[in-house]
């Protein structure tokens, strides 16, 4: 049963600008790779300061490209529109789709931290910024997608492979993930990981378990082999990243009788790697091991991305400052954490950070973050527009 909060304390001012818009847009089931409408709203109020709007749909999947100005450095701001299914929304204590600021100043809703709320905040803060300074220099950008929760092939990646052959620049990008852990503003995220995946099968000869002899059991010859992939020292890491990780998610063999020698292994795996090496590599240092014993064997790859670093400079620095002015404590930054659109946008060759809330209850019930959170995060952009195109 949804809980009922009482909000007459927490909205006895009216809700800031961010703050509208945000209620505004989680109010819209915009369940990937559904957008709901929620571009179009932005673009509206986008298009009220001059935006070129573009729209680049492909399939099911809207995505738009909004860019205001001619020349000069390109500041890009990107993000989703989609969210990840609720699951049972009985379960919610107050209903994901229909946004509240709870007795305590939460924002809640599905899509708050990831990443509606990040979306109000960088609208507004270009509304604020162009309002100050039409005649800034260099371009502003908007690069929004409802497939980045979703299988992520007809949005952002599609769009940069289109800006990619018109040979668009880019200098600056900020992805609005939530990157912020214990409070707003104390991670940015400067590079992601790459991600590997496999799916290993491993051939046998089913038997009847009592005549082994006429039998090929591929789980037994499969643990020598998986034993030395999950020891297996990949690299060092380095100052940026950690080493190389190797991880089995899943493991299927079998026909559920206990009196039958499977004829098939399965297993599922995945390597989160550092830019020591490429997606290449470990794939022939893997092949290679596997090799080394008597398996017959095939492996189906594919590749979530690879990683990526922007090094310390002019956007780091920019956003930093803009933090702690605002916070009065400066950023830490990582490379942590899973994968994102940043991944795709960074391969234009831009300095790409990823900025946005607290990340605590992301993908979980009961999505929430400060509401507060959304009008600092606003503020910081407003800011950092202004350092880098002012």
């Amino acid at each position: 049963m949804h809980k009922v909060f009482d909000n007459t304390a927490a909205t006895r001012q009216a809700p800031s600008e961010t703050l509208s818009l945000a209620l505004e847009l989680l109010s819209r089931a915009s369940v990937t790779p559904e957008d709901a409408g929620c571009q179009t709203l932005i673009g509206e109020r986008l298009a009220q300061l001059d935006f070129h709007l573009e729209w680049m749909d492909q399939g099911e999947v809207r995505n738009l490209w909004a860019v205001r100005g001619q020349t000069g450095p390109t500041l890009v701001l990107a993000g989703h529109t989609d969210v990840v299914p609720t699951g049972p929304e009985h379960l919610w204590q107050t209903p994901p789709f229909s946004p509240c600021i709870d007795e305590h100043g939460y924002l809640r809703g599905r899509g708050a931290a990831d990443m509606k709320g990040s979306l109000a905040a960088m609208v507004t803060a270009v509304e604020r910024f162009v309002t100050a300074h039409p005649d800034h220099r260099g371009r502003i950008a908007f690069l929004l997608t409802s497939d980045e929760e979703g299988p992520a092939h007809d949005g952002t990646r599609a769009v940069v492979e289109i800006l990619r052959a018109r040979n668009e620049s880019i200098d600056y990008c900020i992805v609005g993930e939530p990157s912020s852990e214990a409070h707003f503003g104390d991670v940015i995220k400067n590079g992601r990981r790459g991600s590997l995946n496999g799916v290993l099968r491993i051939h046998g000869i089913q038997g009847h378990v009592a005549y082994p002899q006429l039998a090929r059991n591929p789980i037994h010859q499969a643990m020598p082999a998986l034993n030395a992939l999950v020891a297996e020292h990949w690299d060092n890491g380095n100052a940026f990243f950690p080493p190389t990780s190797f991880q089995i998610s899943n493991i299927h063999g079998g026909t559920g009788a206990n009196n039958v020698i499977p004829g098939e292994l399965e297993v599922t795996f995945n390597l989160r790697f550092s830019t020591e090496v490429t997606a290449q590599a470990l794939k022939t240092r893997i092949e290679a091991l596997l090799d080394t014993y008597a398996l017959d064997w095939h492996i189906d790859w594919q590749l979530s991305g690879e990683p990526f670093m922007t090094v310390p400079g002019a956007l780091t620095e920019a956003v930093s400052a803009a933090l702690f002015d605002i916070t009065g404590s400066s950023p830490r930054l990582s490379t942590g954490g899973g994968t994102s659109d940043a991944r795709f946008i960074a391969t234009l060759g831009p300095q790409t950070i990823e900025f946005g809330p607290r990340n605590a209850t992301i993908h979980q019930r009961d999505e929430r973050i400060l509401a507060t959170d959304l009008d600092l995060m606003s503020q910081a952009l407003e800011s950092t527009l202004d350092r880098l195109l002012r």
